[in-house]
């Protein structure tokens, strides 16, 4: 197959689009009869904080981080209503899928989205002022209702983070994967081959795990640097297992 027909991107449907009753009109917009995309993956992640860290890990330290992880997690729209809070996960599937995704949501601002691409997905978000303890400003949430991929790069590296291999068909796997021949025990920061009080097997003998976790869990167990750390690895396979 051309591996042009093979590109992948994720899409996130973020809690402000279930709120506001938008999903269906998101799905319809990312169809194949509008992009020409294959669903690949999908699921409904109640997302756990260590999830949202290492999605958003490039903002680490910005004044804007604290509420950008509270709203992914469903925090900022569903304070009150825990068991409302969730994201859809989808990985779409086909050529140029990074860039027509992109195209559909549209700009990452709404009010920059309503002004050069009305209609968009992202024109129907809002931007939510943010201040600070003492009321000062410091800055804006943009609440635009989808995450889209940013380049093939980045799609690979977010589908694994919020994907395991046997959450999508073998034959629409593009990434390659490895069956695990060990057991690795996770607790926060730690990494263990034998079970630990209070630990969590992530992976066990059998499973199939994308290849590039299980470099990174070998040097992460040898105390070696790997590609990512030991949470963006775990993260995944602690999906819909716990909440904060």
């Amino acid at each position: 197959m051309d591996k042009k027909l093979l590109e992948q991107s994720l899409v996130l449907i973020k809690p402000d689009a279930m709120n506001n009753s938008l999903t269906g009109y998101v799905l319809s917009q990312l169809s194949e009869f509008h992009t020409g995309l294959r669903f690949a993956g999908a699921k409904i992640v109640n997302v756990n904080r260590m999830l949202a860290e290492e999605h958003y890990a490039e903002h680490r330290g910005k004044p804007f981080y604290a509420p950008l992880i509270e709203y992914i997690i469903g925090i900022s729209h569903y304070p009150d209503e825990p068991w409302k809070r969730r994201t859809i996960a989808l990985v779409y599937q086909g050529e140029d899928a990074v860039q027509k995704i992109r195209d559909i949501s549209g700009p990452t601002n709404p009010h920059v989205a309503r002004e050069k691409r009305p209609g968009c997905i992202r024109s129907l978000g809002t931007i939510v002022p943010l201040k600070d303890a003492a009321g000062n400003p410091i800055g804006d949430r943009i609440d635009n209702l989808i995450h889209a991929s940013a380049n093939k790069e980045d799609a690979e590296r977010e589908i694994k983070l919020w994907f395991v291999p046997g959450d999508i068909p073998p034959l629409m796997r593009i990434y390659p994967t490895e069956v695990s021949s060990e057991h690795y025990y996770f607790k926060p920061g730690k990494l263990y081959k034998e079970y630990e009080k209070d630990s969590i097997c992530i992976v066990a003998p059998g499973d199939v795990v994308w290849k590039s976790d299980m470099d990174a869990l070998r040097l992460l167990f040898e105390g070696a640097a790997a590609s990512c750390t030991v949470e963006s690895v775990a993260a995944k396979y602690l999906i819909n297992s716990h909440t904060d």
